[in-house]
């Protein structure tokens, strides 16, 4: 859940978040709460200029959870993907429930909700012992497939069988993709299927190393996830900055120690074009986000470029990736609809928000048994 604060200081490591999912507060969320943390976590992304997210729900406790989760990114008035994902408890109805939830919420052409500002993508995580179900209902329903693909975590083997017999497909979304061999990179390039890296995550939360430079070498367009917004701002400066400084990290090393055959300087604009048509690639939106084309739809930022952080501007890719932040970003529209006006988010009772919010953690952290330490 996105705004669920962690209980101790810093970011847990990806075996400990594992536990916590199992024992702590997440399979104690109600419904109420469900809707709390989407709508929360997509108005702070909104305000911080991100137009469009894939929720990867892992909180579909029964069919009313998925009904909030779906409410709560409609209520955002911005543009989502659904991600179909597992619940916990003896009332989850995953992944059978795919085919209601795609009937009801996403009937209309292209596999759009009523607005038109929704589409679905279902979830089948190969570390799951039936993966094969849920992969078979996203051929039956026509849905893109999504993953974790995380070498730490014991997935390579898998990942490798998979591979090895001709399972990977193009509309697969593959998040993370650390520690996979030669042979599991070829495959997933050659099938033409799309990688989502979370730089800051996969450093913090021991996922391995981030595989920038894979996808450097084999020509793949990767997007950029924030993925745990609870361990890492969501904000995608962020995203861009750690993005950046971590590939240049690995070249500069190449070249202090020697090396004349070493990849390119990763650029702004590369970064850039990550963070916004490679996402929408991936999620198969291109025709109508990801960037400024005519007769596209309008998914716009203004970015404050006089503000004292980039002042003089004397270049702007530059200066987006390594200058600016959430201030920066002044004005939001999605679809054509202002949703943010000189710094301010527009139809959004974030007071009232934040007081439920507040409530709502007591009420897991004491049902969870978490001990709130402010200051560890």
């Amino acid at each position: 859940m996105s705004w669920l604060a962690r209980p101790g200081g810093g970011a847990p490591t990806l075996p400990a978040f594992f536990r916590e999912r199992r024992t702590g507060a997440r399979g104690r969320l109600c419904i109420g709460v469900t809707w709390q943390g989407a709508t929360a976590g997509l108005l702070s992304q909104l305000d911080a200029g991100v137009t469009t997210v894939m929720d990867t729900s892992q909180i579909h406790h029964s069919p009313e959870h998925s009904d909030a989760a779906i409410e709560g990114l409609r209520d955002s008035a911005r543009r989502n993907v659904f991600g179909y994902f597992e619940g916990q408890g003896e009332r989850t109805q995953y992944p059978q429930d795919a085919r209601r939830i795609r009937e009801h919420y996403f009937a209309t052409g292209e596999g759009r909700s009523a607005d038109g500002l929704m589409t679905m993508v279902m979830g089948g995580e190969i570390y799951l012992p039936d993966h094969e179900t849920a992969w078979a209902l996203a051929r039956e329903l026509e849905l893109p497939l999504a993953y974790h693909v995380v070498g730490s975590l014991g997935m390579a083997e898998t990942f490798d069988a998979l591979a090895a017999s001709g399972k990977i497909e193009e509309n697969h979304i593959l998040i993370h993709m650390t520690g996979m061999s030669d042979t599991a990179w070829q495959a997933v390039r050659d099938a033409g299927a799309h990688v989502s890296l979370a730089v800051p995550i996969e450093m913090t939360m021991r996922h391995g190393t981030p595989p920038l430079m894979k996808t450097s070498e084999l020509g793949i367009l990767p997007s950029l996830s924030s993925d745990v917004e609870c361990t890492m701002t969501a904000d995608f400066f962020t995203q861009m900055r750690s993005t950046l400084t971590l590939q240049r990290m690995f070249v500069n090393e190449l070249a202090l120690q020697g090396e004349e055959q070493r990849p390119a300087l990763l650029t702004s604009r590369e970064v850039i074009r990550y963070a916004t048509l490679g996402g929408a690639r991936g999620l198969k939106l291109e025709r109508r986000v990801g960037s400024l084309t005519p007769g596209k739809e309008a998914d716009l930022l203004l970015l404050d470029a006089e503000a004292i952080n980039v002042a003089p501007l004397n270049n702007v890719p530059g200066a987006v990736v390594t200058l600016m932040e959430r201030s920066n970003v002044e004005t939001v529209l999605v679809a054509g609809r202002i949703r943010k006006w000189r710094g301010q988010l527009l139809g959004a009772d974030l007071s009232r928000l934040r007081d439920e919010l507040t409530a709502s953690r007591d009420y897991l952290f004491e049902a969870a048994g978490v001990d709130r330490r402010m200051f560890d």
